[in-house]
């Protein structure tokens, strides 16, 4: 059946929701923002490894067309590329656009595109609160609105929202990280709530600690943000961390591969985030401050 949209938000499916899981994805087609690099790049490969065509989303015209070059000796036209800034609505909605003409549906969207800024919060600014906030939070925000209501009208889809462990518990001098980040976990509980008769699936990965370049935000920053020079040795020393403790983002890309077929909404990389996640609601439980996670 064809789902209508009510005005009033309301969906009315006569489909369980759980008999419409895209386990097979073979031929079906995916968008993935964020996608020249680190876990956007590992998640375009394992689709691509899957039969999937892939639309490859990135602000870095340069390494996005340096990327889709490298694939389409191998893959063909199953990958391509669309430049697309996901602080900027009409970008997103022409990159849903782009890819409806292409293939003519869109099965699997990562909201994967995200900035790691780092530094202690008084050393701050307000130019970096907003760029972060943009570019983490409203970027996934504007995947949402551009892709989601056509994925339900089709009757088929997936969402996958890129947060981190950090969405679910607090660092000192991650301040700014953390709080775009537990507002991507938010945002996603609600959308998976309010999908959840239907038949689009909703994932949210809280990725830990991962070897890419999400700290080296000084290659991505648009020049009207003012930076502390403190933040940025914050930042390097965080960036030789992710070299030196993070996993391969291909084993994140197995695991949101695995997600999307079984229609999970958690999406871990780390045994510890869990024990890390608890320890907040410990000290609620207990009446007390926050404590160190274990």
């Amino acid at each position: 059946m064809t789902p209508t949209v009510p005005r009033n938000g309301g969906y009315d499916y006569a489909v369980p929701r759980g008999n419409l899981m895209i386990e097979d994805l073979n031929d079906r087609v995916a968008v993935v923002t964020g996608a020249a690099s680190g876990i956007g790049l590992a998640m375009v490969e394992a689709f691509l490894t899957e039969g999937m065509n892939v639309v490859l989303s990135d602000v870095d015209a340069g390494a996005l067309d340096a990327q889709v070059g490298r694939l389409t000796p191998e893959v063909g036209d199953r990958a391509s590329g669309v430049v697309c800034d996901v602080t900027d609505p009409d970008a997103v909605t022409a990159l849903a656009d782009t890819a409806w003409d292409r293939h003519g549906a869109v099965h699997v969207l990562c909201n994967n595109a995200g900035v790691g800024p780092a530094g202690a919060m008084l050393d701050t600014t307000a130019a970096e609160w907003r760029w972060t906030f943009e570019v983490n939070v409203l970027g996934v925000a504007h995947g949402v609105l551009a892709f989601a209501p056509r994925m339900v009208a089709a009757g088929a889809g997936h969402i996958v929202n890129v947060a981190s462990q950090a969405g679910l518990m607090t660092n000192a001098f991650l301040g700014m990280y953390a709080a775009s980040k537990h507002a991507v976990v938010g945002l996603s509980e609600a959308l998976y709530r309010e999908l959840e008769a239907t038949p689009v699936g909703v994932s949210c990965l809280c990725p830990e600690l991962v070897s890419t370049a999400i700290f080296d935000v000084a290659r991505v920053r648009p020049d009207w943000v003012d930076v502390h020079e403190s933040n940025d040795a914050t930042q390097g020393s965080l960036a030789e961390l992710l070299d030196d403790r993070g996993i391969g983002t291909d084993l994140v890309a197995e695991r949101v591969v695995d997600a999307v077929r079984a229609d999970r909404f958690w999406v871990f990389t780390h045994d510890v985030t869990v024990p890390v996640a608890a320890r907040r609601f410990e000290d609620l439980q207990a009446g007390r401050n926050p404590t160190a996670a274990p």
